[in-house]
């Protein structure tokens, strides 16, 4: 049995105030996880929204596949259910970006040998995070073979992945992923700035340089898909790489959502907000679709200055919606003026005559 929390690497000290509202993670015993995967079953339903902001153009994508299985076709054989996310950020032009949505499909399962199986074990776990390593530099690479994507355009990029009771997040760039946990916001990602001690060293040690919080002066990430104008040639390590970070999570019932944005949403949303407003939006209507475009509404309320994108994956079934109960009748009451009730009064009068 695998533990409940996977990085590739550790977190840096000094996170982000975003990061600061975050509870830190702690393992869980084995045997809490063998009961909760016993018990817990993830019904899965997502929703999305996206928005320009005051950017002048738009150059975020995304992909929303509830039912990956079903997707694919009997090719493929996942446990179930099954799900796949991503939220790629352009920058230089939306080519690099669109190039990854069209293509999301082949590089991440199609031309990696994706493990098929119908069960999560150890071997399978291993084997999605080599995919998905594989899948970020393929794609990468193909930036760079293609002519109709500019040589200056590139792209962040985070993908989520379900399977059974396994959540497996990838992530290259500042994209980011919040698990709510019981109400708790739980960072499933880590935002790779060139400011970051871990990222800052790999930089310097490659022949890069941090200027004002920039990479080259340039870029404010330290990893990206594309961007082949910053990159030395192919097969040599450069500054920019396009090598992501996992976390895993095994979900239990007490993980109610997901979120993934771009970093439209978290420049001005810690996560632990972004999870509270999520939380009151599925209580009040549970739409997931409905709390995305709250999230991008809040955001641009807060003066966000970059393109929105937001999807929120629920792992509970809708609500069943409660019938209204019958509309009582209401009595009317009216008054009668002395004329009418002496008219009705001698025509009582004349039928009981009769």
């Amino acid at each position: 049995m695998f533990k409940q929390v996977h990085a590739t690497e550790s977190v840096p000290a000094d996170l982000s105030i975003s990061q600061l509202d975050v509870k830190s993670l702690e393992k869980v015993p084995d045997q809490c996880i063998e009961s909760a995967i016993l018990q817990f079953s993830p019904s899965i339903r997502s929703g999305s929204f996206a928005d320009i902001g005051p950017g002048r153009y738009m150059e975020d994508e995304h992909i929303r596949i509830d039912n990956l299985s079903s997707h694919l076709g009997s090719v493929f054989k996942f446990p179930k259910p099954s799900a796949f996310y991503g939220v790629f950020d352009g920058h230089g032009g939306p080519e690099a970006a669109g190039y990854i949505r069209k293509h999301a499909l082949r590089f991440f399962f199609e031309d990696v040998n994706f493990p098929q199986t119908c069960e999560v074990d150890d071997g399978f776990l291993e084997g999605v995070e080599n995919s998905l390593r594989k899948s970020f530099l393929l794609a990468d690479l193909a930036l760079a073979d293609d002519c109709t994507v500019s040589s200056s355009s590139g792209t962040t990029a985070l993908t989520a992945l379900i399977f059974g009771r396994l959540l497996m997040v990838a992530n290259a760039g500042d994209c980011r992923a919040v698990l709510c946990r019981k109400g708790e916001a739980i960072d499933m990602s880590e935002d790779h700035r060139p400011i970051y001690p871990s990222e800052q060293r790999r930089v310097e040690e490659l022949g890069g340089f941090i200027d004002d919080g920039y990479l080259n002066g340039v870029l404010s990430v330290s990893r990206a898909l594309g961007d082949w104008d910053m990159k030395f040639p192919k097969g040599s390590p450069s500054p920019l790489i396009a090598e992501p970070e996992f976390r895993k999570m095994v979900l239990t019932e007490d993980d109610e959502f997901l979120i993934i944005g771009c970093d439209g949403i978290w420049d001005v949303i810690t996560s632990q907000h972004a999870v509270s407003l999520v939380r009151r939006g599925l209580q009040r209507h549970d739409d997931p679709e409905q709390c995305a475009k709250d999230l991008v509404t809040e955001a641009l309320h807060r003066k966000t200055f970059d393109n929105l994108t937001v999807i929120v994956i629920c792992f509970s079934a809708p609500r069943s919606r409660e019938q209204p109960s019958p509309r009582q009748t209401r009595l009317k009451f009216c008054s009668l003026s002395p004329e009418a009730l002496h008219s009705l009064r001698s025509l009582l009068d004349q039928n009981a005559n009769r």
